[in-house]
């Protein structure tokens, strides 16, 4: 499983030319699932990202999380996450999970930030969706569920 956190002043995703998930300040996650994930897996991501302290505090250091800044996250699936680039110039993607297993893991992943009581924002899975943002700072991080 793959976490793409970019903490955000705002992000929203479109769909056929209507806002379907938008947020202010908080962390879009681009969300990747192989077919050998786990929800086991995904608690550890989870687990990780809502804890994150990687907004300023007062005095300009990265001490705060999500939850001290009241932040919201837009979780959006990418199965491009899982692009093998070794050969030739076209990717593969047989290392992305099957759509019904990733979509089953995708919804997890919503369901257990939304209990953990964070706002939650989502893209549309398999949709051709419009990602917006303005990343603050910019600050990224990649989580990776096998370096964890």
């Amino acid at each position: 499983m793959k976490f793409v956190i970019q903490r955000v002043t705002r992000a929203s995703v479109t769909v056929d030319g209507s806002v379907i998930g938008q947020i202010g300040k908080g962390f879009l996650v681009l969300i990747g699932v192989a077919d050998g994930d786990t929800t086991q897996d995904a608690d550890k991501m989870i687990k990780k990202l809502l804890n994150l302290r990687i907004f300023e505090d007062s005095e300009g250091k990265t001490n705060l999380s999500l939850t001290d800044v009241g932040g919201s996250l837009l979780l959006v699936s990418q199965f491009t996450l899982y692009a093998d680039c070794r050969k030739g110039n076209r990717p593969s993607f047989v290392k992305a999970g099957k759509p019904d297993f990733a979509n089953e893991m995708y919804e997890y992943i919503i369901a257990q930030c939304r209990a953990a009581g964070f706002e939650v924002q989502t893209g549309s899975f398999g949709a051709d969706m419009k990602v917006e943002l303005l990343n603050d700072g910019p600050f990224t991080i990649v989580l990776d569920s096998g370096e964890l």
